[in-house]
């Protein structure tokens, strides 16, 4: 079984080895269909907030954007999870170990289907009692419990796609699941439209719509696995857990999941006291939190390109490369973040209106916008430092980096200002850039200390080619 060779094959362009060749073209060619697939997967939430606000209800779109921490609760741990099955897998994948590779692949896809079992009970299960830690107010409560509790029923769908699009890119291939999201996120459209506008099942229907295009994407995926003709091709016969690579893949992931869970959690808090400004100001912030997640795409898609491009290059050894990756890595970020927060700051009143048309909620919405966006360059650095640190087989320190900034800091920055300073919500939604700030900071110093060769997870007596 082959690996290295760039191929042509179902639905285009397998693997792509990253350890030569032009830099700055490979980071483009992997980070834009990458960046192109997240936006079709905001689209998911972006579109149920828009169908919600705009023929459902006030109340349904604040239940709808109020539920956001809790979700990416649980995806954040299983985020993390799947980047270090993805790191694991770049790193054999860069050393040409593709019997490493193929374990994997199968230990990774075993581990999210128990998992997948485990998340949605967790899920529907706390679901009301989440709800009621972030205060949220009674009139919104039954529609985001009835909501929640829909999609946390079918995360498995979301949990195959990522996992399965997370090998593809860890050998460099990020077209094919941008392609899956193409149809995912048409089929989400279709069906939001269909179930609240021809059968008026309100937020239940969003819901419904949602993890029916989640399982599609996860389909396509399944589908390719089978069907490839690389080291990634899945084999059902094949699915166990293959105790060494279980313990890689923890190593990279758990401190990851960790990091996106707890952090996600806290931002339960941080929703309890934007909750308290009442219905108005949720509905601000949750179309805030929508533009929000778009504004972050560009660096969160090189981050991951970078993640795939250090772990190939550092797989064989090759540090030098791997460190003017990341600086190219860098300048990509900044720019294009720069360039974007432009039409944010400009059209903010514009923007929110598209979620919804109410003066109160667009002014909440336009203030905290360009309140916030100007900020948006800090997080370039922490994000692209932190993917590049995860490549390298490194993810306990970007973990602690970000609890420490993300959660402690934060947590007493609220506590502070909202008992000793000033209970507004300008102050309080600085807790964000303040957060970015710290970390930034902390991550760049470390990273210019780093000792890459320390978490390699290729030693050197593995690189000679296998597999084949």
């Amino acid at each position: 079984m082959t690996g290295a060779q760039s191929k042509k094959g179902f639905l285009g362009k397998k693997d792509v080895d990253m350890t030569e060749g032009n830099i700055l073209r490979h980071l483009i060619a992997f980070a834009l269909p990458l960046l192109l697939g997240n936006i079709f997967q905001q689209l998911y939430n972006t579109v149920d907030s828009w169908v919600v606000g705009n023929f459902v209800g006030d109340g349904a779109f604040s239940a709808v954007g109020t539920v956001g921490p809790i979700m990416n609760t649980l995806i954040g741990t299983f985020m993390g999870l799947s980047a270090g099955a993805g790191v694991v897998i770049s790193q054999y994948y860069g050393a040409k170990q593709y019997d490493s590779v193929q374990d994997t692949v199968h230990t990774a896809l075993t581990l999210t289907l128990i998992l997948g079992a485990v998340f949605t009970a967790i899920g529907v299960f706390m679901t009301p009692h989440m709800l009621r830690l972030m205060k949220t107010p009674e009139t919104v409560m039954p529609e985001a419990t009835r909501y929640l509790q829909i999609y946390f029923s079918g995360i498995l769908g979301l949990m195959v796609y990522n996992i399965g699009s997370g090998i593809m890119r860890a050998v460099g291939d990020s077209q094919r699941p941008f392609l899956f999201l193409v149809v995912s996120a048409g089929t989400n459209t279709v069906l939001d439209l269909l179930f609240v506008l021809v059968f008026k099942m309100g937020v239940e229907g969003v819901a419904l719509a949602t993890i029916i295009a989640q399982f599609v994407s996860a389909a396509l995926v399944i589908y390719t696995l089978l069907k490839a003709d690389n080291c990634c091709r899945l084999e059902l016969k094949k699915l166990r857990i293959h105790g060494k690579m279980l313990k890689k893949i923890l190593a990279v992931g758990l401190p990851a999941a960790l990091q996106m869970a707890v952090t996600s959690f806290s931002n339960i808090f941080v929703q309890s006291y934007i909750n308290q400004f009442g219905k108005d100001c949720m509905g601000g912030w949750t179309a805030y939190s929508k533009i929000d997640q778009f504004l972050l795409l560009p660096m969160q898609s090189i981050s991951l390109a970078c993640t795939t491009f250090v772990g190939q290059n550092l797989g064989v050894g090759n540090t030098k490369r791997a460190k003017k990756g990341i600086s190219i890595a860098m300048t990509i970020s900044v720019v294009s973040t720069a360039i974007l927060m432009i039409p944010v700051l400009i059209f903010a009143p514009q923007l929110v209106e598209f979620f919804n048309k109410k003066p109160e909620v667009i002014k909440y919405g336009s203030m905290l916008l360009r309140l916030i966006s100007p900020f948006y360059v800090l997080c370039c650095v922490n994000q692209v430092l932190a993917g590049s640190l995860r490549g390298a087989g490194n993810s306990r320190t970007p973990m602690f980096i970000m609890l420490g900034s993300f959660v402690l800091f934060r947590q007493i920055y609220l506590y502070i200002m909202a008992n000793y300073i000033s209970n507004t919500i300008k102050p309080i939604a600085l807790s964000y850039p303040a957060g970015w700030l710290v970390c930034s900071t902390i991550t760049l110093i470390y990273f210019l200390k780093a000792n890459w060769d320390k978490y390699r997870l290729v030693k050197d007596d593995e690189t000679e080619p296998s597999g084949k």
